[in-house]
């Protein structure tokens, strides 16, 4: 197995075929095109959270048959696999939908602009525990995200490196952040997001710390400086459109909305460990979205909770999960009946962040009537794309129990 890097210049107008050529083996042939220059409109694919899931080729084939193959870029919102150092997971499982075997009809043609999700990160390293156990096993500051970094070397930036940059893309200038936290069961025994496990009080070496961010991002810290610095810069105030890109969902009804995204607050007892999220610590919701609303961006997109969602806060920006390509998280909304199991003191229903979310505007799913402002479910996947030259964000959603059926759309608003 390799890995090639090479970069392509002189390309003319239009687009150009293209094969590759690795130890006898020779790819069929596709096209590749400059990057757009900072005036033009493009076409740019929204979508997260792939990780190998059952209803990923159904995604990606509607995406095909719905707007082609060729896109100015793929807005990837973190989570592409698994567990990142499973090579097979990346390039050739045959068990479950490996990202680029799965992605490479669109990927041979399209950049990819990824996000750090939380799949990306691996944890402690170990000569005898499995790959996932590894993944599973972070500590604050005992973790790496090499393989990603590896697998993408760009976009990049000089203070971030791989994990958070900016781009332009025609008149499209994205900012992508380091914004997710390790995952962490909810349940109230054992090692997970409110507690260690009991029998572990006396052992720091198998503590989880909670569900802690994993790159500071709050005021003071480098990455913010970096947010600050980007959508004040030349390229971001002069694009048509500003678009930020991070993991976690800073406004959501999914389930992996809750806890508030903030250092956990640890609380030693007589007998126990656990864990506090102030939700007025909320880093993205007290920081980073006062910064973007003031900076007139257009769309904050994200993922991670496998759900479609949208809100629209009193500036104007809209915030945008499409990650649903199956194991939903659920949605807990008013409208759904369902609540989130939590300790007292934590949202159980809506956005923490306290949005209303919006309803799809064209053809939104019902439930007992009532038309439901989410898509959440397991056999109903989705996907978004965003069109610059109209100015608007379109979201499909197909029903895989019935393959031959088109792609509905059933929400479209203006970036404005």
């Amino acid at each position: 197995m390799h890995r090639h890097l090479a970069t392509v210049t002189g390309l003319g107008g239009g687009r150009t075929p293209y094969r590759v050529v690795s130890d006898g083996t020779v790819t069929a042939a596709y096209t590749l095109a400059p990057a757009p220059p900072p005036d033009r409109p493009v076409r740019l694919l929204l979508t997260s959270d792939h990780q190998l899931k059952p209803m990923v080729p159904a995604n990606l084939a509607k995406v095909a048959e719905t707007a082609g193959v060729t896109f100015d870029g793929v807005l990837m919102a973190g989570d592409m696999v698994n567990a990142p150092d499973r090579a097979s997971e990346w390039f050739d499982s045959t068990a479950e939908p490996a990202f680029f075997r799965t992605f490479a009809p669109i990927l041979a043609r399209s950049p990819i602009y990824p996000a750090l999700g939380n799949h990306e990160v691996m944890g402690r390293w170990s000569e005898t525990a499995t790959l996932d156990a590894q993944f599973n096993d972070p500590q604050p500051g005992a973790w790496d995200t090499t393989t990603y970094e590896e697998m993408f070397p760009y976009p990049r930036s000089e203070s971030g490196g791989q994990r958070w940059w900016s781009r332009t893309i025609g008149d499209v200038h994205v900012i992508c952040l380091f914004a997710t936290q390790v995952w962490r069961s909810p349940q109230p025994e054992g090692r997970g997001k409110f507690q260690e496990a009991l029998e572990d009080v006396d052992n720091p070496d198998r503590w989880g710390y909670g569900q802690f961010v994993f790159e500071p991002i709050k005021r003071g810290s480098p990455q913010f400086a970096f947010l600050e610095a980007e959508l004040a810069s030349p390229a971001a105030r002069s694009a048509r459109y500003r678009v930020v890109m991070f993991h976690h969902p800073s406004h959501g009804l999914g389930n992996h909305s809750v806890p508030p995204y903030t250092d956990p607050i640890q609380v030693v007892e007589a007998k126990s460990i656990r864990y506090e999220y102030p939700l007025a610590d909320d880093y993205i919701l007290r920081d980073v979205e006062p910064l973007v609303s003031a900076a007139g961006v257009h769309l904050v997109l994200n993922g991670h909770s496998h759900v479609w969602n949208r809100f629209r806060n009193a500036a104007g920006v809209h915030w945008l999960e499409t990650s649903n390509v199956g194991n939903s998280y659920g949605a807990y909304d008013v409208s759904s009946g369902m609540s989130r199991w939590y300790p007292p003191g934590y949202v159980l229903q809506g956005d923490p962040g306290g949005l209303q979310p919006i309803v799809p505007t064209v053809a939104p799913l019902v439930h007992g009537g009532v038309p439901l402002p989410f898509v959440a479910s397991n056999e109903i996947t989705v996907f978004t794309l965003l069109d610059s030259a109209a100015g608007v964000v379109r979201s499909y959603r197909h029903d895989t129990r019935q393959p031959s059926s088109p792609a509905v759309l059933f929400d479209e608003f203006a970036l404005s």
